[in-house]
């Protein structure tokens, strides 16, 4: 039978007396009016003809449906809504199965909640990440979720936004089973199904739960939200699905996700969302042909550096890990090794995956060794002669067409490029700490950086499966310069009157995980004094300027690792220290300050301005590209909260950028 058309994204097939209806909306088959639309047709015409046994939807490309359409936010409503398509899926007279071939994320999961049967394709994935967005599923995936799985798995799916895999997804009774090829499955689950009154998930009760469980997956909920409405929001619905019957319960999710869609922190969630899909893009790159880059090569394994090995073996590539001896270099191995052990046990990795990625590793103290390498990042001392040293010792070694990388934090990526024959194969990526963990690396398109080298590293830095942001050449790039602005004002606010504790506790209301004095005892204070020494000489002296935290380093107070810091630590626990407030007093006393205090929104108020102020000098400097890149950074390198959308974002917003 030749193919049926239904709208400009949906069409179907006959096979074996089965319609399979089939999604084609790029890239990720959005649930757009057109294909909402589609699918209404489709189902009228399955019900129109007696010879067909039921349906199958399944999607075109790699993905089954990617979730809603986002651009019809705050747009006027086309008919038929979602929950209408759902309904009509899940009341339909005769089988409809959901063949999923990819991610089916959002509405998408919905659809398949509303389907008779359901199965998994291998490469298939399934989650409700509408918390992510500040809102709660709006078509009934907080009802029919828990009718399917219990209340306490989908208190963590809807609540946590996580995916699962196909494996996880029959394990948990979201899926009917896995199959190579689904649709060959699902159309034998249809006659099946025909045979046999139709599993209507609305209409299953939600199982019994222990309380004691469900307020454990709650606690586990609100406890990672941070402010975030959207989470204990899901959490109370998916709880309601057993007191309520399913129309009660709709109608309840659908006000909740109507009057989230319109909140605040759902705008900021939007804005970073698009924020990331705009990251990386850098004008006429598009038309650039980025390299292979096969076998990387990391210079150093200490904790960055062996990160940085983890991140690029994870993703696939072969990875040559240079030290200065034969015992560094197998002490390196070992702690790649046991990096890869801990992703084992996260769940992260299978233990066949660890033993792909040793087998795709090299440690050797043999610079020659990195011949082979396509691109060679740095992770050695960051210090401007070390990596000088280093970067011309690679010219003679690597082929003239590897890329080398530095990972300095500070210093100037342009000096050290001016160090090698050919600058333009020289770019920065400013990894964060660990390097396997956090998603932000800061892309730094050095003076000379060629078209192709960015580009490359680009692409590079995407199959890690990390989010890119380029930037210029500056001290500090862009968050550790706007970070510096942030903890100067800290700092000012010190002299002026507040106590570390007081600033901490106002950056953990605002839902930052962890306040500055707390996080400069975590890095270490011994880099940033350093920097300050090395900055002494050519500092503005008529610039204010605080020298409390160089009285605590010179006492030896470097942070956790040495016990004090801006906090002391007996036990390893965080408290207050009256040695810390009399230094604090004591240099009030010397500048004849006479001390005032803050309340919480002052204190975040001076924070917000001084980063602000710096991302609109970084943006009118050419360093960053747009305000939502400053944005991710803050949230993905600082602990920004991400509901807050970004210092940006938030001045934006409002005057006052805390309100």
């Amino acid at each position: 039978m030749p193919e049926i058309r239904f709208s400009q994204s949906v069409s179907a097939r006959l096979e074996d007396g089965v319609l399979v209806v089939t999604i084609d909306n790029p890239p990720v088959n959005a649930l757009s009016a057109h294909v909402r639309s589609g699918l209404v047709a489709a189902l009228d015409h399955a019900a129109s003809l007696p010879a067909i046994a039921g349906v199958i939807l399944t999607g075109a490309g790699s993905t089954f449906i990617g979730g809603a359409d986002i651009k019809e936010f705050g747009k006027p409503p086309v008919e038929p809504m979602l929950p209408e398509v759902i309904d009509r899926i899940e009341s339909f007279d005769k089988p409809v199965v959901s063949a999923v071939n990819g991610a089916a994320l959002g509405g998408g999961c919905e659809i398949v909640l509303g389907c008779h049967g359901r199965i998994a394709g291998e490469k298939a994935s399934f989650g409700l990440p509408e918390v992510k967005l500040g809102i709660v599923p709006g078509a009934g995936g907080t009802q029919r979720l828990p009718r399917l799985i219990g209340q306490v798995a989908a208190i963590d799916l809807i609540g946590t936004g996580r995916a699962v895999k196909a494996g996880e997804a029959v394990t948990l009774g979201l899926a009917d089973g896995i199959a190579t090829h689904p649709v060959v499955a699902a159309i034998a689950l249809v006659h099946e199904c025909a045979e046999k009154p139709l599993r209507r998930t609305g209409m299953i009760r939600v199982p019994p739960t222990d309380p004691a469980a469900v307020s454990a997956a709650e606690a586990k909920v609100l406890a990672r939200a941070r402010g975030q409405s959207a989470p204990a929001e899901a959490v109370r619905l998916v709880k309601a699905a057993g007191e309520l019957n399913l129309r009660q319960g709709l109608a309840e999710e659908r006000a909740t996700f109507l009057r989230l869609r319109d909140s605040g922190e759902s705008a900021a969630l939007r804005h970073v969302f698009f924020a990331e899909r705009a990251a990386g893009k850098v004008e006429g790159l598009d038309k650039v042909s980025p390299r292979k880059i096969v076998t990387v090569a990391v210079v150093g394994t200490g904790l960055m550096g062996s990160g940085i090995a983890v991140a690029a073996l994870t993703s696939g590539h072969r990875v040559i890990a240079l030290e200065q001896t034969q015992e560094a270099a197998a002490s390196g191995r070992a702690r790649i090794a046991e990096t890869l052990d801990r992703t084992v046990r996260s769940g992260r990795l299978t233990a066949d995956g660890r033993d792909d990625c040793l087998a795709r590793l090299q440690t050797t103290a043999q610079a020659a060794d990195l011949a082979k390498a396509d691109l060679v990042i740095e992770a050695v001392f960051d210090d401007l002669e070390v990596k000088t040293d280093l970067f011309r010792r690679l010219d003679g070694i690597v082929t003239p067409g590897a890329i080398l990388a530095t990972n300095t934090s500070y210093l100037d990526p342009d000096a050290i490029a001016a160090a090698t024959a050919d600058p333009s194969r020289v770019v920065g990526l400013h990894f964060f700490s660990p390097a396997n963990v956090m998603r932000l690396v800061e892309v730094v398109d050095c003076t000379k950086t060629s078209p192709d080298a960015l580009a490359s590293v680009l692409a590079f830095v995407k199959r890690l499966g990390k989010l890119p942001v380029v930037c210029g050449v500056t001290e500090g790039f862009i968050g550790n310069r706007i970070f510096s602005a942030y903890r100067r004002e800290a700092e000012f606010m010190l002299e002026d009157g507040a106590l570390p504790q007081e600033i901490d506790a106002a950056l953990e209301a605002y839902g930052f995980p962890m306040g500055i004095f707390a996080v400069n005892d975590m890095a270490g204070l011994e880099i940033a004094w350093a920097r300050r020494k090395r900055q002494a000489a050519t500092r503005d002296p008529a610039a204010r300027y605080v020298e409390i935290a160089d009285r605590l380093c010179e006492a030896g107070r470097l942070g956790r690792k040495s016990g004090r810091g801006w906090y002391a630590y007996p036990h390893g626990e965080r408290t207050i220290d009256p040695e810390v407030t009399a230094a604090i007093e004591a240099a009030r006393a010397a500048k004849n300050i006479t001390p005032r205090s803050f309340t919480p929104s002052e204190i975040m108020s001076r924070l917000l301005k001084a980063m602000v102020d710096e991302g609109t000098a970084l943006i009118a400097e050419e360093i960053a590209a747009r305000p939502g890149d400053i944005d991710l950074v803050m949230i993905n390198g600082y602990g920004f909260p991400p509901h807050k959308g970004g210092p940006m974002f938030a001045a934006q917003q409002s005057k006052d950028p805390v309100s």
